[in-house]
């Protein structure tokens, strides 16, 4: 009997041992798995093109010169060369170091598609003919830079961008590039934001002629703080640059100090400013304008 008691005892404790062991093996086992990535959108860095967006596989995002009033202006069979880029519900947890959600929005196009924002930019993909179809870029791939002199790649830091689009003055007039009336889209310089840029007819080389020292004025050219140059790679660098105004750096090109106009009211796709006070005084600046005349 005592055999049996002993024996039955010591079955006892080997199945305590190895439950125990069981325990620590599931102990280790429970260690917390790392969260999924969520990100959506994140930048990327070329040595050439510096920092811009991407989708979470590394393709890269554009912007779209036509796209002046924020919204979508690719309609139609555009849409297949350049699709649409969307994240539905986006939150700040799917964006990438270095992105903010509050510079985010959706739209929606005209086929009734929703289509992603950045900094009032709607974003695409490129997606060129391969083998008769077609097919996104692949990651890392930024071949739809500079295509049509109207599609670049979508960076966060512009300070000057291309804008293509109908001039409409303040006196409610279509102009074209020459300042006479009528129709046709003029490509001209903005903001990082898609907000026309102007010189003024007056100025000379590096020169502002029209800013008070007070500042008193500048409600209605504003001038265009930045010592910065980020533009798109069509654009030569080295022909921007700034001058001082009364303790203040504005950004010029080809020597054309550049101003708002107030007027414009901060709204995308606005260059009422062309008519005023006559046609041509405050022109809207071209990539290709004569350099301003020296002081």
């Amino acid at each position: 009997m005592m055999k049996n008691l002993f024996r039955n005892n010591w079955r006892y404790l080997l199945l305590v041992f190895f439950l125990f062991l069981l325990s620590c093996d599931d102990d280790n086992d429970n260690t917390p798995n790392p969260p999924a990535d969520t990100t959506q959108i994140k930048l990327q860095t070329s040595a050439t093109l510096g920092s811009y967006l991407t989708d979470k596989d590394g393709r890269t995002l554009y912007y779209f010169s036509n796209d002046a009033n924020g919204q979508n202006n690719c309609p139609g069979g555009c849409e297949a060369l350049w699709p649409y880029f969307n994240v539905d519900n986006l939150k700040p947890d799917m964006l990438g170091q270095g992105l903010d959600a509050a510079d985010f929005a959706t739209i929606t196009a005209a086929n009734g598609k929703k289509q992603l924002t950045y900094k009032t930019w709607p974003l695409y993909y490129y997606a060129p003919m391969v083998n008769g179809t077609n097919t996104l870029e692949a990651p890392g791939q930024t071949t739809g830079e500079g295509v049509g002199g109207v599609w670049f790649v979508a960076k966060p830091d512009y300070t000057i961008m291309l804008v293509n689009a109908q001039l409409l003055g303040n006196d409610g007039k279509k102009y074209k590039s020459d300042y006479t009336e009528g129709e046709g889209k003029t490509i001209y310089f903005t903001d990082g934001k898609g907000l026309t840029l102007y010189g003024f007819k007056p100025d000379k080389a590096n020169k502002n002629t029209f800013t008070k020292p007070d500042f008193s004025n500048n409600s209605v050219w504003p001038i265009y703080e930045t010592d910065k140059v980020v533009v798109p790679s069509t654009l030569d660098k080295t022909f921007f640059s700034t001058t001082d105004v009364f303790g203040k750096k504005q950004l010029t090109y080809k020597g054309w100090p550049l101003y708002y106009f107030g007027p414009d009211a901060n709204v995308r796709g606005n260059n009422k400013g062309v008519s005023v006070p006559a046609p041509g005084v405050w022109p809207v600046i071209l990539k290709d304008v004569a350099p301003a005349p020296p002081q």
